[in-house]
């Protein structure tokens, strides 16, 4: 399967930025409060000068007007995301479990709405930023959804329903995604080489940061010694799992660091 190359978005940090996080599937439902309470906690304690939520963010995200649903669990949430964002600028890249978020939920937070992928330009270098699922080619089923769940007009087909039949429509698909966790068949694609690659060289980019596979790591993408290409997996929050898990990545002038919010 070939990758149509997408559009590159750009965004230069303000010169007095110093420290930037990324964090990503964080999968927030009301199912797993101890990962909720640990980002409500990690908004308050941050000391970075700009936090970029790189998709996933939530579980599932039925529509905006979640957000104006008295009590809503989506509401709670972004009370805590609006309140990090008038003290730091917060950016959010869809992801493939919250691709419905819009202009509402921008407005309501404070949080800015990314490309994916988008260049940072920060600390005299390009990182190239995206959630990852588009360059998991391997996982045709998969490409084919992403497709049509980013098609406007099928968006606005889904959103014209009642938010009741959407909230059903989500709890649905978790329960399938759950059980395909569990399949004997189950197939979890990886990011392709070649493609990241090419989005790295498009976007004159030796990094490329992103989360979606859930197996944070490392990677080398060139065996040759005068391209320097790599890309930067980061992890998932689960603060139920055994071991639990939450993690920050953290830029600075020094490079990436990860930062983990629980014992190892």
């Amino acid at each position: 399967m070939t990758l149509p190359m997408p559009a590159i978005s750009e965004f230069a940090a303000p010169a007095d930025w110093r420290v930037v996080e990324f964090i990503s599937d964080l999968h927030l439902q009301r199912e797993e409060p101890e990962t909720v309470a640990m980002f409500a906690r990690y908004l308050r304690a941050s000391t970075a000068d700009a936090i970029f939520m790189l998709g996933d963010l939530f579980e599932v995200w039925v529509g905006d007007d979640s957000l104006d649903e008295a009590g809503s669990f989506e509401a709670e949430c972004c009370a805590a995301i609006a309140q990090a964002a008038n003290v730091r600028p917060m950016f959010f890249m869809h992801g493939n479990r919250d691709f419905l978020i819009g202009q509402h939920f921008a407005e309501h937070t404070g949080v800015q709405l990314l490309g994916d992928p988008t260049v940072l330009v920060f600390a005299g270098e390009r990182w190239l930023l995206s959630h990852g699922d588009a360059l998991c080619l391997d996982d045709v089923e998969y490409q084919k959804f992403r497709a049509l769940a980013r098609n406007p007009q099928w968006q606005a087909q889904l959103l014209s329903l009642p938010l009741a039949a959407r909230r059903a429509q989500g709890k649905s698909a978790r329960a399938q995604s759950e059980a395909r966790k569990h399949s004997p068949e189950a197939f979890y694609g990886d990011v392709d080489t070649a493609a990241a690659l090419q989005w790295l060289i498009d976007a004159g980019s030796h990094t490329l940061i992103h989360g979606h596979t859930h197996r944070p790591a490392e990677h080398v993408l060139s065996g040759d010694e005068n391209v320097q290409a790599r890309r930067v997996v980061l992890s998932d929050w689960d603060l139920a799992a055994n071991p639990p898990r939450a993690e920050v990545m953290r830029l600075s002038a020094k490079g990436l660091e990860r930062v983990p919010l629980v014992p190892m």
